[in-house]
């Protein structure tokens, strides 16, 4: 616990913007209820679409996240074997000429 590191605003900002998309799908679930009540509300749906766009702005300035190198053994193999293949491919060629 005491490893933490503070919170930069670098991370932060992406991090508000995902909360703002959570409240604005919450705003547009409340929209569709009423809806169905058959007495809809508006403002929720305009509320909504406002906080999920301003949600989307904010979390297109947060970085890629690293390579998580879970599938690096297959991706491996599957090199390997490929270059087997051309390495194969390669002494047939010479072996015709």
């Amino acid at each position: 616990m005491g490893d933490e590191q503070p919170t930069s605003q670098k991370d932060l900002v992406p991090r508000i913007g995902t909360f703002l998309i959570l409240l604005g799908i919450f705003s547009l679930i409340f929209f569709v209820t009423s809806d169905m009540a058959r007495n809809p509300e508006f403002d929720w749906l305009f509320v909504g679409m406002v906080l999920m766009g301003i949600g989307f702005l904010f979390r297109r300035r947060a970085p890629a996240p690293p390579p998580a190198g879970r599938f690096a053994g297959i991706r491996k193999i599957r090199e390997n074997a490929k270059k087997r293949k051309q390495e194969k491919a390669d002494k047939k060629k010479a072996k015709k000429k």
